[in-house]
C-alpha cells in the first residue's frame, strides 16, 4: 500500500509538473509597464537567456516540424515566437519523460521487473505527447484571442459605418474608427493601416494582409467589402451594420457555448467523487461476496 501510495504521489507530481510548465507565468511590474509604454526592459533576464540557449538545440532535434503554418498563425495571434514555443514544446517533452525513469524507481523498489520494450515504448510516447501539448494549448489560446478580436471588430464596423453615415470617405472613416478604440485588437487595426499607407498600399488591403497574418476570415470579409467602396464607389454602410450586428450575435452564441461547456466540466468532480464514494462503500461487501464464492 506504502509502494502504491509512493507511485500515485509520483505520477501526480509529474503531471503537476507539465501543467505548471504549461501555465504562462505571471510577468513582475516593470516588464508589463515596459511592455506598455513600448519600452524595450534592459538586460536579459534568465528566461530570455535560457531561451537561447535551448532554442538551437529544441531545432536540432526536430522539434521545429511541429510548428506548421497554422501553429505559426495562431502564434503571430497570441504575440509569440517560433523560438520561445520551440523551446516550450522541447521543455514539455522533457518534463514528461521524466515521468518514465520515476515510475521505474518505483517499480523497481518494490521489486517489480518489466520488459525493456514497455519502458522504451512508454517513453517515446510520453516524449512526443509532451512535445504536442504546447500546441494543443495554443490552439485553445488563439480561440480566445479570436473571439476577443471579432468583439472588437464588430466595435469597429459600427464605428466605420457611423463615418460612413457622417460623411467621410471611406479612408477616412476606417482612419477615425480605428483611432476611437483601445486594445491589442486596435492596435494590430492601426498599425495595418499605417503599414499600408507608408507603403503606398490601400487601407483595405492591409486589413487584408492583416486578417490572413491573424487567420481570422471576418476581417478579410471586411476588407473586401471596404474594397468595393475604395475601387468601385459602391456604398457598403448597411451591409458594415449587418456584418456588425451578426459579429455580436456570434460573439453571444460562443460566450453560451463557454458557459455551458464550463457548468458541464464543473460537475464531473462531484461525479467522481460520488463514484469513489460508492467504491468505497461497496467494495467490502463485493470482497466478502468474492471470498465466500
Amino acid at each position: 500500500m506504502v509502494l502504491m501510495l509512493l507511485a500515485g504521489a509520483g505520477i501526480g507530481l509529474g503531471i503537476i509538473l507539465v501543467v505548471r510548465s504549461l501555465t504562462p507565468a505571471r510577468p513582475d511590474l516593470s516588464s508589463a509597464l515596459a511592455h506598455i509604454g513600448g519600452v524595450a526592459p534592459a538586460g536579459d533576464g534568465p528566461t530570455e537567456t535560457t531561451g537561447r540557449f535551448l532554442e538551437p538545440l529544441a531545432r536540432a532535434v526536430g522539434i521545429g516540424h511541429l510548428i506548421t503554418p497554422s501553429v505559426a498563425t495562431d502564434l503571430r495571434l497570441v504575440g509569440r515566437t517560433n523560438g520561445s514555443h520551440a523551446v516550450r514544446c522541447m521543455t514539455a517533452a522533457i518534463e514528461s519523460a521524466l515521468l518514465v525513469p520515476a515510475l521505474l524507481l518505483v517499480l523497481g523498489v518494490a521489486g517489480i521487473s518489466v520488459p525493456f520494450e514497455l519502458p522504451a515504448a512508454l517513453l517515446l510516447a510520453l516524449g512526443v505527447g509532451g512535445a504536442v501539448l504546447p500546441n494543443l494549448v495554443l490552439a485553445s489560446e488563439a480561440r480566445t484571442r479570436r473571439r476577443s478580436f471579432n468583439h472588437a471588430l464588430s466595435a469597429f464596423l459600427d464605428l466605420v459605418a457611423v463615418n460612413l453615415a457622417a460623411g467621410r470617405g471611406v479612408e477616412g472613416a476606417l482612419d477615425t474608427a480605428a483611432g476611437a478604440g483601445r486594445g491589442w485588437a486596435f492596435g494590430e487595426i492601426r498599425q495595418a493601416l499605417y503599414r499600408a499607407k507608408i507603403m503606398g498600399d490601400t487601407p483595405w488591403n492591409g486589413l487584408d494582409h492583416l486578417g490572413l497574418e491573424l487567420g481570422i476570415g471576418d476581417l478579410r470579409e471586411l476588407a473586401a467589402s471596404v474594397s468595393l467602396a475604395g475601387d468601385n464607389g459602391a456604398k457598403v454602410r448597411s451591409s458594415l451594420a449587418a456584418k456588425a450586428q451578426a459579429l455580436r450575435v456570434k460573439g453571444l452564441a460562443d460566450v453560451e457555448a463557454a458557459a455551458q461547456s464550463a457548468s458541464e466540466r464543473m460537475s464531473l468532480p462531484v461525479i467522481l467523487l460520488l463514484f469513489g464514494f460508492v467504491l468505497f462503500i461497496g467494495f467490502p461487501a463485493i470482497s466478502r461476496v468474492l471470498e465466500g464464492i
